[in-house]
Protein backbone atom coordinates (compact mmCIF):
# COMPACT_ATOMS: atom_id res chain seq x y z
CA UNK A 1 0.00 0.00 0.00
CA UNK A 2 0.96 3.73 -0.81
CA UNK A 3 1.89 5.92 2.37
CA UNK A 4 -1.52 7.65 2.82
CA UNK A 5 -1.12 11.14 4.15
CA UNK A 6 -3.22 12.40 6.80
CA UNK A 7 -6.40 10.73 6.71
CA UNK A 8 -6.21 8.62 9.54
CA UNK A 9 -9.48 8.81 11.46
CA UNK A 10 -10.92 8.48 8.25
CA UNK A 11 -9.14 5.28 7.13
CA UNK A 12 -9.49 4.00 10.43
CA UNK A 13 -13.56 3.82 10.17
CA UNK A 14 -14.04 2.84 6.57
CA UNK A 15 -11.82 -0.43 7.89
CA UNK A 16 -13.86 -0.57 10.84
CA UNK A 17 -16.56 -0.58 8.61
CA UNK A 18 -14.83 -3.51 6.49
CA UNK A 19 -14.33 -5.69 8.98
CA UNK A 20 -18.69 -5.96 9.94
CA UNK A 21 -20.21 -8.86 8.69
CA UNK A 22 -22.96 -7.04 6.99
CA UNK A 23 -23.68 -5.27 4.49
CA UNK A 24 -22.69 -1.75 4.26
CA UNK A 25 -23.49 1.48 2.19
CA UNK A 26 -21.02 4.40 2.87
CA UNK A 27 -20.59 7.57 1.22
CA UNK A 28 -17.07 9.69 0.91
CA UNK A 29 -17.19 13.09 -0.46
CA UNK A 30 -15.68 15.96 -0.85
CA UNK A 31 -14.55 19.00 -3.07
CA UNK A 32 -12.75 18.00 -6.43
CA UNK A 33 -9.18 16.82 -6.17
CA UNK A 34 -9.47 16.26 -2.53
CA UNK A 35 -7.90 12.65 -2.29
CA UNK A 36 -11.37 10.81 -1.97
CA UNK A 37 -10.11 7.94 -5.10
CA UNK A 38 -7.34 7.86 -3.72
CA UNK A 39 -8.08 6.84 0.02
CA UNK A 40 -10.79 4.51 -1.35
CA UNK A 41 -7.83 2.67 -4.03
CA UNK A 42 -5.26 2.47 -1.58
CA UNK A 43 -7.32 0.88 0.92
CA UNK A 44 -9.42 -1.63 -0.88
CA UNK A 45 -7.76 -2.15 -4.06
CA UNK A 46 -7.37 -5.55 -3.48
CA UNK A 47 -10.84 -6.55 -2.44
CA UNK A 48 -12.52 -4.32 -5.14
CA UNK A 49 -15.25 -7.12 -7.13
CA UNK A 50 -16.65 -4.13 -9.05
CA UNK A 51 -14.84 -0.58 -9.94
CA UNK A 52 -17.01 1.91 -11.68
CA UNK A 53 -16.14 6.01 -12.45
CA UNK A 54 -18.74 8.20 -13.75
CA UNK A 55 -18.19 10.18 -17.00
CA UNK A 56 -17.27 13.71 -16.46
CA UNK A 57 -19.74 16.02 -18.14
CA UNK A 58 -17.15 18.15 -19.38
CA UNK A 59 -16.55 15.18 -21.91
CA UNK A 60 -19.88 14.79 -22.87
CA UNK A 61 -22.43 16.18 -25.33
CA UNK A 62 -25.92 16.82 -23.57
CA UNK A 63 -27.57 14.66 -26.41
CA UNK A 64 -26.20 11.54 -25.79
CA UNK A 65 -24.79 11.73 -21.59
CA UNK A 66 -27.62 8.67 -20.19
CA UNK A 67 -26.12 6.66 -23.68
CA UNK A 68 -22.28 7.93 -22.94
CA UNK A 69 -23.17 6.88 -19.05
CA UNK A 70 -24.36 3.50 -19.73
CA UNK A 71 -21.79 2.38 -22.15
CA UNK A 72 -18.77 3.26 -19.45
CA UNK A 73 -20.79 1.39 -17.02
CA UNK A 74 -20.89 -1.73 -19.38
CA UNK A 75 -17.47 -1.88 -19.97
CA UNK A 76 -16.42 -1.52 -16.41
CA UNK A 77 -18.82 -4.85 -16.25
CA UNK A 78 -16.94 -6.01 -19.36
CA UNK A 79 -14.09 -5.46 -16.71
CA UNK A 80 -14.55 -7.25 -14.17
CA UNK A 81 -16.14 -10.39 -15.99
CA UNK A 82 -19.41 -9.81 -16.89
CA UNK A 83 -20.25 -11.59 -19.91
CA UNK A 84 -22.49 -8.82 -22.40
CA UNK A 85 -21.12 -6.80 -25.12
CA UNK A 86 -24.44 -4.60 -25.55
CA UNK A 87 -25.22 -1.17 -23.80
CA UNK A 88 -27.72 -1.62 -20.95
CA UNK A 89 -31.13 0.32 -21.92
CA UNK A 90 -31.69 1.80 -19.07
CA UNK A 91 -30.25 2.04 -15.23
CA UNK A 92 -32.26 -0.52 -14.16
CA UNK A 93 -31.10 -2.70 -16.67
CA UNK A 94 -27.34 -1.52 -15.27
CA UNK A 95 -27.76 -2.55 -12.32
CA UNK A 96 -29.49 -5.89 -12.74
CA UNK A 97 -26.11 -6.78 -14.80
CA UNK A 98 -24.03 -5.99 -11.62
CA UNK A 99 -25.99 -8.00 -9.60
CA UNK A 100 -25.69 -10.93 -11.60
CA UNK A 101 -21.86 -10.11 -12.01
CA UNK A 102 -21.53 -9.66 -8.01
CA UNK A 103 -23.87 -13.34 -7.28
CA UNK A 104 -20.79 -15.47 -9.61
CA UNK A 105 -18.25 -14.15 -7.02
CA UNK A 106 -17.27 -15.83 -3.92
CA UNK A 107 -20.13 -15.11 -1.14
CA UNK A 108 -17.50 -15.84 1.69
CA UNK A 109 -14.97 -13.25 0.74
CA UNK A 110 -15.98 -9.69 1.32
CA UNK A 111 -16.44 -7.82 -1.71
CA UNK A 112 -16.16 -4.03 -2.34
CA UNK A 113 -18.02 -2.17 -5.41
CA UNK A 114 -16.76 1.09 -5.79
CA UNK A 115 -19.02 3.63 -7.74
CA UNK A 116 -16.47 7.10 -7.88
CA UNK A 117 -18.07 10.09 -9.03
CA UNK A 118 -21.38 8.94 -8.76
CA UNK A 119 -23.44 12.01 -9.39
CA UNK A 120 -22.18 12.35 -12.87
CA UNK A 121 -24.08 9.22 -13.60
CA UNK A 122 -27.44 10.68 -12.72
CA UNK A 123 -28.28 12.46 -16.28
CA UNK A 124 -31.44 14.38 -16.64
CA UNK A 125 -34.10 11.68 -16.97
CA UNK A 126 -32.12 9.29 -16.47
CA UNK A 127 -34.71 7.57 -13.11
CA UNK A 128 -30.70 6.77 -11.98
CA UNK A 129 -31.40 7.15 -8.30
CA UNK A 130 -35.35 4.77 -8.90
CA UNK A 131 -32.43 2.40 -10.29
CA UNK A 132 -30.47 2.50 -7.59
CA UNK A 133 -32.36 2.49 -5.24
CA UNK A 134 -33.97 -0.92 -6.38
CA UNK A 135 -30.27 -2.48 -6.91
CA UNK A 136 -29.59 -1.41 -2.98
CA UNK A 137 -32.98 -2.33 -1.18
CA UNK A 138 -33.88 -5.17 -3.76
CA UNK A 139 -31.02 -7.16 -3.31
CA UNK A 140 -27.48 -5.55 -2.06
CA UNK A 141 -29.01 -4.71 1.27
CA UNK A 142 -29.29 -8.49 1.91
CA UNK A 143 -25.52 -9.74 1.07
CA UNK A 144 -23.88 -9.61 4.41
CA UNK A 145 -20.34 -9.95 2.48
CA UNK A 146 -20.91 -6.34 0.33
CA UNK A 147 -19.49 -3.38 0.98
CA UNK A 148 -21.02 -0.64 -1.44
CA UNK A 149 -19.09 3.25 -1.42
CA UNK A 150 -19.95 5.56 -3.23
CA UNK A 151 -17.95 8.67 -4.14
CA UNK A 152 -18.66 12.28 -5.25
CA UNK A 153 -17.32 15.28 -5.61
CA UNK A 154 -20.79 17.17 -5.90
CA UNK A 155 -20.95 17.12 -2.06
CA UNK A 156 -24.40 18.32 -2.29
CA UNK A 157 -26.00 15.78 -4.62
CA UNK A 158 -24.52 13.28 -2.39
CA UNK A 159 -26.32 14.68 0.85
CA UNK A 160 -29.79 15.14 -0.90
CA UNK A 161 -29.81 12.29 -2.73
CA UNK A 162 -28.08 9.55 -0.19
CA UNK A 163 -28.05 10.74 3.14
CA UNK A 164 -30.96 13.35 3.79
CA UNK A 165 -32.70 11.75 1.24
CA UNK A 166 -36.86 10.77 2.21
CA UNK A 167 -37.43 8.36 -0.83
CA UNK A 168 -36.50 5.11 -0.89
CA UNK A 169 -32.79 5.57 -0.01
CA UNK A 170 -34.11 6.73 3.60
CA UNK A 171 -31.46 5.72 6.49
CA UNK A 172 -29.90 3.57 4.22
CA UNK A 173 -26.37 4.90 3.76
CA UNK A 174 -24.62 3.22 7.24
CA UNK A 175 -22.01 5.63 7.12
CA UNK A 176 -20.86 9.18 5.85
CA UNK A 177 -17.27 10.69 5.68
CA UNK A 178 -16.70 13.72 4.27
CA UNK A 179 -12.87 14.77 3.48
CA UNK A 180 -11.88 18.24 3.56
CA UNK A 181 -8.75 19.59 2.34
CA UNK A 182 -5.38 19.33 4.50
CA UNK A 183 -4.01 21.31 7.38
CA UNK A 184 -0.76 22.93 7.19
CA UNK A 185 0.68 20.15 8.84
CA UNK A 186 -0.52 17.34 6.58
CA UNK A 187 0.64 19.94 3.37
CA UNK A 188 4.17 19.37 4.63
CA UNK A 189 3.92 15.74 5.64
CA UNK A 190 3.04 15.43 1.71
CA UNK A 191 5.38 17.78 0.59
CA UNK A 192 8.09 15.98 2.45
CA UNK A 193 6.68 12.48 1.14
CA UNK A 194 7.32 13.82 -2.32
CA UNK A 195 11.00 15.03 -1.33
CA UNK A 196 10.25 18.61 -1.71
CA UNK A 197 11.80 20.74 0.42
CA UNK A 198 10.59 24.51 1.60
CA UNK A 199 10.61 26.29 4.81
CA UNK A 200 7.56 26.45 6.90
CA UNK A 201 7.70 30.28 5.64
CA UNK A 202 7.41 28.90 2.05
CA UNK A 203 4.92 26.17 2.97
CA UNK A 204 2.49 28.55 4.43
CA UNK A 205 2.88 31.03 1.06
CA UNK A 206 1.69 28.20 -0.96
CA UNK A 207 -0.79 26.73 1.15
CA UNK A 208 -2.26 30.45 0.99
CA UNK A 209 -2.14 30.60 -2.49
CA UNK A 210 -3.09 26.60 -3.65
CA UNK A 211 -5.06 25.43 -0.10
CA UNK A 212 -4.87 21.96 1.20
CA UNK A 213 -5.82 20.32 -2.08
CA UNK A 214 -3.38 17.26 -2.17
CA UNK A 215 -3.89 17.37 -6.36
CA UNK A 216 -2.50 20.52 -6.90
CA UNK A 217 0.09 19.70 -4.06
CA UNK A 218 1.39 17.12 -5.79
CA UNK A 219 1.96 19.02 -8.63
CA UNK A 220 5.15 20.83 -6.83
CA UNK A 221 8.61 19.80 -8.13
CA UNK A 222 11.71 19.06 -6.25
CA UNK A 223 14.39 21.70 -6.05
CA UNK A 224 12.00 24.43 -7.07
CA UNK A 225 12.11 27.91 -5.20
CA UNK A 226 8.25 28.92 -4.07
CA UNK A 227 8.50 31.78 -6.93
CA UNK A 228 9.09 28.98 -9.34
CA UNK A 229 6.62 26.84 -8.23
CA UNK A 230 3.84 29.63 -8.13
CA UNK A 231 4.88 30.65 -11.57
CA UNK A 232 4.63 26.61 -12.99
CA UNK A 233 1.46 26.09 -10.95
CA UNK A 234 -0.24 29.83 -12.27
CA UNK A 235 2.00 31.69 -14.90
CA UNK A 236 3.63 29.43 -17.00
CA UNK A 237 1.87 29.20 -20.46
CA UNK A 238 1.22 25.04 -19.93
CA UNK A 239 0.77 26.26 -16.15
CA UNK A 240 -1.01 22.93 -14.10
CA UNK A 241 -3.66 24.99 -12.84
CA UNK A 242 -4.37 28.35 -15.29
CA UNK A 243 -7.44 26.79 -16.33
CA UNK A 244 -8.46 24.96 -13.07
CA UNK A 245 -11.08 27.74 -12.06
CA UNK A 246 -13.72 27.08 -14.48
CA UNK A 247 -12.67 22.91 -14.80
CA UNK A 248 -13.18 22.96 -11.13
CA UNK A 249 -16.83 24.30 -11.13
CA UNK A 250 -17.53 22.56 -14.39
CA UNK A 251 -17.44 19.52 -12.98
CA UNK A 252 -19.30 19.75 -10.00
CA UNK A 253 -21.81 21.82 -10.05
CA UNK A 254 -24.59 21.97 -12.82
CA UNK A 255 -25.68 25.33 -14.46
CA UNK A 256 -22.34 26.66 -12.99
CA UNK A 257 -22.34 30.18 -13.61
CA UNK A 258 -24.80 30.78 -10.14
CA UNK A 259 -22.48 29.29 -7.93
CA UNK A 260 -19.31 31.06 -10.12
CA UNK A 261 -21.05 34.15 -9.40
CA UNK A 262 -21.29 34.05 -5.79
CA UNK A 263 -17.38 32.89 -5.59
CA UNK A 264 -16.78 35.82 -7.58
CA UNK A 265 -18.51 38.26 -5.68
CA UNK A 266 -17.40 37.18 -2.06
CA UNK A 267 -13.16 36.86 -3.45
CA UNK A 268 -14.37 41.69 -3.53
CA UNK A 269 -14.96 41.62 0.39
CA UNK A 270 -12.85 39.45 2.84
CA UNK A 271 -15.79 39.82 5.53
CA UNK A 272 -18.12 38.72 3.15
CA UNK A 273 -21.98 39.70 2.47
CA UNK A 274 -25.52 38.98 3.36
CA UNK A 275 -27.88 36.65 1.76
CA UNK A 276 -29.78 39.49 0.82
CA UNK A 277 -26.30 41.52 -0.60
CA UNK A 278 -25.51 38.50 -2.59
CA UNK A 279 -29.00 37.96 -4.08
CA UNK A 280 -28.99 41.96 -5.19
CA UNK A 281 -25.61 41.98 -6.36
CA UNK A 282 -25.47 38.72 -8.53
CA UNK A 283 -29.35 38.76 -9.48
CA UNK A 284 -30.22 35.17 -8.14
CA UNK A 285 -33.68 35.43 -6.71
CA UNK A 286 -33.02 35.12 -2.85
CA UNK A 287 -35.37 32.06 -2.54
CA UNK A 288 -34.83 28.28 -3.12
CA UNK A 289 -32.38 28.49 -5.95
CA UNK A 290 -29.90 30.77 -3.83
CA UNK A 291 -30.33 28.55 -1.10
CA UNK A 292 -29.07 25.66 -3.12
CA UNK A 293 -26.15 27.58 -4.46
CA UNK A 294 -24.65 28.57 -0.98
CA UNK A 295 -25.61 25.49 0.56
CA UNK A 296 -23.60 23.80 -1.81
CA UNK A 297 -20.70 25.88 -1.83
CA UNK A 298 -20.52 25.58 2.13
CA UNK A 299 -20.62 22.09 1.80
CA UNK A 300 -17.99 21.79 -0.49
CA UNK A 301 -15.66 24.02 1.68
CA UNK A 302 -15.68 26.81 -0.84
CA UNK A 303 -17.62 29.49 1.58
CA UNK A 304 -18.25 29.39 5.50
CA UNK A 305 -20.96 31.09 7.14
CA UNK A 306 -20.48 32.83 10.20
CA UNK A 307 -22.27 34.92 12.77
CA UNK A 308 -20.90 38.56 13.63
CA UNK A 309 -19.91 39.20 17.46
CA UNK A 310 -23.35 39.52 18.99
CA UNK A 311 -24.96 39.80 16.51
CA UNK A 312 -28.23 37.62 15.30
CA UNK A 313 -29.32 34.92 13.28
CA UNK A 314 -30.69 36.57 10.71
CA UNK A 315 -27.60 38.37 10.23
CA UNK A 316 -25.47 35.49 8.63
CA UNK A 317 -22.41 36.48 6.44
CA UNK A 318 -20.90 34.38 3.85
CA UNK A 319 -17.52 34.68 3.40
CA UNK A 320 -15.08 32.83 0.85
CA UNK A 321 -12.92 30.50 2.02
CA UNK A 322 -10.81 28.70 -0.13
CA UNK A 323 -7.52 29.75 -0.97
CA UNK A 324 -7.33 28.38 -4.47
CA UNK A 325 -10.06 30.53 -5.60
CA UNK A 326 -9.15 33.80 -3.25
CA UNK A 327 -5.83 33.18 -5.21
CA UNK A 328 -6.59 32.99 -8.60
CA UNK A 329 -9.64 35.97 -8.90
CA UNK A 330 -7.46 38.22 -7.22
CA UNK A 331 -3.95 37.20 -8.90
CA UNK A 332 -5.02 34.99 -12.48
CA UNK A 333 -8.26 35.71 -13.78
CA UNK A 334 -8.70 38.39 -15.84
CA UNK A 335 -4.32 39.50 -16.11
CA UNK A 336 -2.42 39.03 -19.26
CA UNK A 337 0.87 38.48 -16.55
CA UNK A 338 4.31 36.99 -18.28
CA UNK A 339 5.40 33.52 -17.26
CA UNK A 340 7.98 34.52 -14.35
CA UNK A 341 5.58 36.55 -13.05
CA UNK A 342 5.84 35.67 -9.17
CA UNK A 343 10.02 35.45 -9.79
CA UNK A 344 10.08 39.32 -11.14
CA UNK A 345 7.44 40.53 -8.89
CA UNK A 346 7.74 38.77 -5.32
CA UNK A 347 8.19 42.28 -3.80
CA UNK A 348 5.14 43.91 -6.08
CA UNK A 349 3.25 46.14 -3.38
CA UNK A 350 -0.11 44.53 -4.61
CA UNK A 351 1.86 40.81 -3.47
CA UNK A 352 2.22 41.81 -0.53
CA UNK A 353 -1.23 42.90 0.47
CA UNK A 354 -2.66 39.54 -1.24
CA UNK A 355 -0.37 38.22 1.49
CA UNK A 356 -1.78 39.72 4.15
CA UNK A 357 -5.42 39.34 3.28
CA UNK A 358 -4.27 35.18 2.52
CA UNK A 359 -2.65 35.08 5.92
CA UNK A 360 -5.67 35.71 7.53
CA UNK A 361 -7.52 33.28 5.83
CA UNK A 362 -4.83 31.00 6.54
CA UNK A 363 -5.47 31.69 9.99
CA UNK A 364 -9.18 31.24 9.75
CA UNK A 365 -9.24 28.12 8.85
CA UNK A 366 -6.47 27.40 11.83
CA UNK A 367 -8.83 27.99 14.52
CA UNK A 368 -7.98 24.68 16.33
CA UNK A 369 -4.67 25.30 16.05
CA UNK A 370 -4.84 29.04 16.85
CA UNK A 371 -6.90 27.94 20.06
CA UNK A 372 -4.42 25.20 21.11
CA UNK A 373 -1.77 27.28 20.86
CA UNK A 374 -3.75 30.02 23.71
CA UNK A 375 -4.29 26.77 25.94
CA UNK A 376 -7.92 27.24 25.27
CA UNK A 377 -8.79 24.04 23.21
CA UNK A 378 -11.35 22.67 25.19
CA UNK A 379 -13.20 26.21 26.06
CA UNK A 380 -16.20 26.14 23.72
CA UNK A 381 -16.13 29.44 21.51
CA UNK A 382 -17.83 31.22 18.66
CA UNK A 383 -15.21 32.31 16.38
CA UNK A 384 -15.27 34.94 13.01
CA UNK A 385 -13.68 38.00 11.69
CA UNK A 386 -15.49 41.07 12.88
CA UNK A 387 -16.16 44.44 10.92
CA UNK A 388 -17.88 47.81 12.12
CA UNK A 389 -18.76 49.81 9.74
CA UNK A 390 -18.60 53.18 10.30
CA UNK A 391 -21.18 55.63 9.48
CA UNK A 392 -21.02 58.62 6.88
CA UNK A 393 -17.93 60.39 7.91
CA UNK A 394 -16.52 58.00 10.78
CA UNK A 395 -14.35 55.55 10.45
CA UNK A 396 -15.11 51.87 10.84
CA UNK A 397 -13.20 48.99 12.69
CA UNK A 398 -12.13 45.78 11.55
CA UNK A 399 -10.87 43.02 14.24
CA UNK A 400 -9.02 39.60 12.32
CA UNK A 401 -10.88 37.30 14.28
CA UNK A 402 -13.21 37.25 17.85
CA UNK A 403 -12.44 34.31 19.87
CA UNK A 404 -15.78 34.62 22.02
CA UNK A 405 -14.74 32.34 24.78
CA UNK A 406 -17.61 30.42 27.11
CA UNK A 407 -15.18 31.46 30.13
CA UNK A 408 -16.20 35.08 30.08
CA UNK A 409 -12.96 35.86 27.71
CA UNK A 410 -12.54 37.82 24.53
CA UNK A 411 -10.07 37.09 22.52
CA UNK A 412 -9.13 39.61 19.41
CA UNK A 413 -6.72 38.34 17.45
CA UNK A 414 -4.75 40.19 14.74
CA UNK A 415 -3.19 38.49 11.81
CA UNK A 416 0.26 39.87 10.33
CA UNK A 417 2.30 38.01 7.87
CA UNK A 418 5.81 39.41 7.71
CA UNK A 419 9.38 37.96 7.56
CA UNK A 420 10.83 38.81 10.38
CA UNK A 421 9.46 39.68 13.93
CA UNK A 422 6.33 41.78 14.33
CA UNK A 423 7.28 45.23 15.68
CA UNK A 424 4.75 47.77 17.15
CA UNK A 425 4.72 51.13 16.53
CA UNK A 426 3.12 53.80 17.87
CA UNK A 427 0.16 54.49 15.51
CA UNK A 428 -0.62 50.65 15.55
CA UNK A 429 -0.31 50.33 18.87
CA UNK A 430 -2.89 53.34 19.57
CA UNK A 431 -5.74 51.49 17.07
CA UNK A 432 -4.94 48.38 19.10
CA UNK A 433 -5.79 50.41 22.09
CA UNK A 434 -9.29 52.24 21.04
CA UNK A 435 -10.30 48.41 19.48
CA UNK A 436 -9.42 47.09 23.36
CA UNK A 437 -11.14 49.98 25.15
CA UNK A 438 -14.29 49.93 22.33
CA UNK A 439 -14.91 45.72 22.97
CA UNK A 440 -14.37 46.47 27.20
CA UNK A 441 -17.28 49.36 26.60
CA UNK A 442 -19.02 47.19 24.51
CA UNK A 443 -18.86 43.72 26.43
CA UNK A 444 -18.94 45.64 29.97
CA UNK A 445 -17.50 44.08 32.72
CA UNK A 446 -19.05 40.34 32.55
CA UNK A 447 -15.95 40.04 30.01
CA UNK A 448 -12.25 39.65 30.04
CA UNK A 449 -10.76 41.88 27.04
CA UNK A 450 -7.39 40.25 25.76
CA UNK A 451 -5.26 41.09 22.57
CA UNK A 452 -3.71 38.38 20.72
CA UNK A 453 -1.02 38.45 17.61
CA UNK A 454 -1.36 35.63 15.28
CA UNK A 455 2.54 36.20 13.20
CA UNK A 456 4.99 34.51 11.50
CA UNK A 457 7.88 34.97 13.50
CA UNK A 458 7.03 36.23 16.84
CA UNK A 459 6.66 39.67 18.73
CA UNK A 460 10.05 42.09 18.57
CA UNK A 461 9.98 43.47 22.58
CA UNK A 462 9.71 47.33 22.30
CA UNK A 463 7.75 50.27 23.96
CA UNK A 464 4.45 49.62 22.70
CA UNK A 465 4.83 45.62 22.47
CA UNK A 466 2.98 45.34 25.82
CA UNK A 467 -0.45 45.52 24.15
CA UNK A 468 -0.23 42.24 23.38
CA UNK A 469 -0.88 39.20 25.84
CA UNK A 470 -0.52 36.11 24.04
CA UNK A 471 1.31 35.96 20.36
CA UNK A 472 0.99 32.70 18.83
CA UNK A 473 3.79 31.98 15.91
CA UNK A 474 3.98 30.23 12.44
CA UNK A 475 5.45 27.25 14.16
CA UNK A 476 1.70 26.95 16.37
CA UNK A 477 -0.48 26.92 12.98
CA UNK A 478 1.92 23.64 12.39
CA UNK A 479 1.23 21.39 14.67
CA UNK A 480 -1.39 18.55 14.42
Amino acid sequence: MSTIIGRTREAEELMSIFRRRQAQLVAVYGRRRVGKTYLVRELFKDYFAFYHTGVSPLELEETNQLEAQLTAFNSSLIRYGAKTTSRPKGWMEAFDRLTALLEQQDKDKRQVVFIDEMPWMDTPRSAFITAFEHFWNGWAAGQDNLMVIVCGSATSWIQDNLINSYGGLYDRVNAEIQLSPFTLHETELLLQEQGVTLSRYDILQLYMAVGGIPMYLSYVQQGLSLAQVLDRLYFNRKAKLKDEFDRLFNSIFRSPDSYKAVVKLLAKRHCGYSREEISRQTGIPSGKRLTEVLRALEASDFIVCYRPFENNKRNLLYRLADPFCLFYLSQVEGRNRSENFWQDNENLPSLNTWRGLAFENACLIHIPQVKAALDIAGVASENAPWTLRGMEGEKGMQIDLIIDRSDRVVSLCEMKFVSTEFEVKQDYAMKLRERLNWMAEHVGRRYNVQMTLVTTYGLKYGLHSGVFQRVVTLDRLFEH
